[in-house]
């Protein structure tokens, strides 16, 4: 319990969640992970052409693959980067599942 606990931390910073599906009933860690850095906020000065104002931190929303908390060495197996949506990924594992456990 400890690990969903610290994996949810800051959930808006990293965009970390956790999906428990409801076929199998299997626990999913998903965690975006950013290949570049997000734009810079703020307003582009016409005359300058340079960016203006603070508007304070804004989330990203996802962590860079040198955070990423998913890895074997924090207890976790069948990793795999996806491109796309990661529910369509659940849903192919969860049809993989249940056909090997009717097996």
């Amino acid at each position: 319990m400890k690990r969903v606990k610290h994996f949810l931390t800051n959930r808006d910073e990293t965009g970390r969640f956790i999906v428990r599906s409801l076929k199998t009933g299997r626990t999913y860690f998903v965690e975006p992970i950013e290949k570049s850095r997000p734009p810079s906020w703020g307003d582009l000065d016409p005359a300058t052409k340079k960016r203006t104002g603070s508007y304070g931190k804004k989330y990203r929303g996802a962590v860079s693959e040198s955070e990423s908390m998913i890895t074997e060495l924090n207890g976790f197996s069948n990793i795999s980067c996806v491109a796309g949506s990661p529910f369509s990924e659940i849903e192919k594992r969860d049809e993989a599942y249940l056909k090997a456990s009717r097996e």
